[in-house]
């Protein structure tokens, strides 16, 4: 009888250990918020993870900075590159004989991924001279009709500031730096009390094949598209409607079984340049041919919030719409600031604590 006494008393203590471990694990759950973004290609997740970081994460040091020279170096030719991809593709003439040997160069250059760090000064002034021709100045007004990332006016408006041999790239530079995410980035922030990891995941088609089923815990996601590149069209294919293609994956995130229970955050994004387009008299139509409103920024971006709403087909889900414009780090804290707000009540209304 004492044995099986003591047996009990020792058994009593470890489910009680475990109890307590269970409970502790439970704690530490739940002051942990998953956050994951998602979006097509380019549609700016990975300047939104920045601003994050800006605002609630440090920001970059100096090392972190200078660590990006390089790719800045190479977005400056790339922006070039496409631009005359652009002109070839309309036909149009440079200027002077001299650019059509620097538009060699660059080919060149990017052919043999050359070494660009830092920019020599034959390839600097071939740059400053292209940028200047009157060609490349009339393909710029007819960027909607080619690819062209969307950091290449900041950047080759910047050539003589990035040329200089003490470069420091800038928060606003790091900001407009175009480098495709391959797998999954995570940042971590404290913010209320609470851990924050946030997941930003590669929104090339041949990615997201590779994350949709990892993330079935999170507690809400922001998609953000961008609302600008209703007149484009995928780089991957070269036909394919890239607002098209980002309701499309919207659709099947909203409505996967893994993000049934999921609230979303949608972020209308460059609406900066989507306005720019609708001064310029650029028509939804493009993207939606029974669209019959007027060309305003406002009928516009009202009728791609109702085609994104529409998508969804999951009853009492949580869908909340912001305008941004990424790279606007004022914008965006107050917006990420109103979605944080959002997620945490969320989950504390989740776990009955709110």
């Amino acid at each position: 009888m004492g044995n099986c006494n003591t047996n009990d008393k020792s058994q009593s203590e470890v489910n009680s250990q475990i109890q307590r471990q269970i409970e502790a694990d439970k704690r530490a759950s739940e002051s942990v918020i998953k956050l994951l973004l998602l979006g097509a290609g380019e549609s700016g997740k990975s300047t939104v993870l920045k601003q994050m970081k800006i605002i609630h994460d440090n920001g970059f040091s100096n090392d972190d900075l200078m660590s990006k020279r390089n790719l800045v170096y190479g977005n400056v030719i790339q922006a070039m590159f496409f631009i005359l991809s652009g002109m070839h593709k309309l036909k149009l003439p440079f200027h002077s004989q001299a650019c059509q040997e620097h538009c060699k160069l660059i080919h060149a250059i990017m052919q043999k991924h050359a070494e660009t760090e830092p920019l020599q000064e034959h390839i600097v002034q071939a740059l400053r001279e292209l940028w200047q021709d009157e060609g490349v100045k009339a393909a710029m007004t007819r960027r909607a009709e080619f690819y062209m990332p969307d950091c290449a006016q900041h950047f080759l408006d910047s050539l003589d500031r990035i040329a200089d041999q003490n470069f420091v790239p800038t928060t606003q530079d790091i900001l407009y730096l175009r480098v495709a995410t391959l797998g999954v980035i995570e940042i971590c922030f404290q913010i209320k009390d609470k851990t924050w990891r946030v997941f930003d995941v590669g929104g090339q088609r041949s990615q997201r094949k590779k994350w949709i089923h990892c993330f079935d815990d999170v507690r809400a996601l922001i998609f953000i598209t961008a609302m600008s590149e209703f007149d484009q069209v995928l780089m991957e294919d070269g036909t394919t409607n890239r607002l098209q293609e980002s309701l499309q994956l919207f659709r099947q995130v909203c409505n996967n079984k893994y993000f049934v229970e999921t609230s979303i955050i949608l972020f209308l994004n460059k609406k900066d340049l989507f306005a720019e387009k609708m001064n310029q008299g650029r028509s939804l139509r493009i993207a939606f041919k029974e669209f019959n409103g007027p060309d305003t920024y406002e009928a516009s971006s009202k009728y791609i919030e109702r085609k994104f709403y529409i998508s969804n087909e999951v009853p009492n889900k949580s869908i909340y719409c912001h305008h941004t414009c990424a790279t606007d780090t004022k914008q965006v804290q107050f917006v990420l600031d109103s979605t944080l707000d959002v997620i945490l009540s969320t989950k504390l209304k989740g776990c009955g604590l709110y």
